[in-house]
């Protein structure tokens, strides 16, 4: 029986790629350089801030100065201005109430940093909903390591086994697999190039392709 729900953020929880969007084409054209394309960017955005970068400057070696200086940038303007256009996917509140009403917890287990998340929390007036949240600052090892599964599941008093996690990315299935949590891809996120061909390859339990089709899995997972 699952007892709770647990979320990635960007691509899973939370629709994030249109800040991310807005804030890497302008660097790229206050930068003079080639516009990145939206949807490149999108399938990028649960990598993180160094990736956003590298979109930009492919030729910067990680350790440049440059480098380091670029990423804080971002980091800076995406902090100032972290849910301009960001949502929740559409019909994703309707399924949170719905857990809500049945008193099952749903929660995040994130690689966002811990200051992010819970800005972008705030701005969507999801914190006090959200009865768990495990960033990498609360962890020495990240997904796909299982540790931020168990801990999120000690935070919740509830067996690892009887939770589910919900993710967009080859290393959020396998952290859910190695904490022994039930999995769902969610296809309609922010699935990686190198494979987005081949979904039943992640190993995940369940696929869905929209909210509606993860809503109405979660509820017949919950109610049995």
């Amino acid at each position: 029986m699952i007892k709770a729900v647990l979320f990635d953020l960007d691509g899973t929880l939370i629709d994030t790629a249109a800040d991310f969007i807005r804030i890497i084409q302008a660097m790229c054209r206050e930068g003079s350089v080639e516009v990145v394309s939206a949807e490149r960017i999108r399938t990028q955005v649960s990598e993180g801030a160094r990736a956003m970068v590298r979109l930009v400057y492919p030729d910067l070696e990680v350790t440049d100065p440059r480098f380091l200086e670029l990423r804080q940038a971002f980091l800076d303007r995406y902090g100032a201005d972290i849910a301009v256009d960001t949502t929740l996917f559409e019909g994703m509140d309707e399924l949170l109430i719905q857990l809500e009403q049945r008193k099952i917890p749903w929660g995040i287990v994130t690689n966002k940093p811990r200051g992010l998340s819970e800005a972008l929390l705030k701005a969507l007036n999801l914190t006090e909903r959200c009865a768990v949240l495990v960033c990498p600052d609360d962890v020495k090892n990240t997904k796909p390591d299982p540790e931020p599964m168990f801990l999120a599941a000690s935070q919740l008093n509830i067996e690892a086994n009887q939770i589910v996690y919900v993710g967009d990315h080859p290393r959020d299935i396998d952290a859910g697999k190695n904490a022994n949590m039930p999995t769902i891809l969610a296809a309609y996120g922010y699935l990686p190039p190198e494979s987005a061909d081949d979904l039943e390859a992640w190993g995940a339990d369940y696929i869905v392709q929209d909210v509606t089709e993860l809503s109405d899995l979660l509820l017949s997972l919950v109610n049995q």
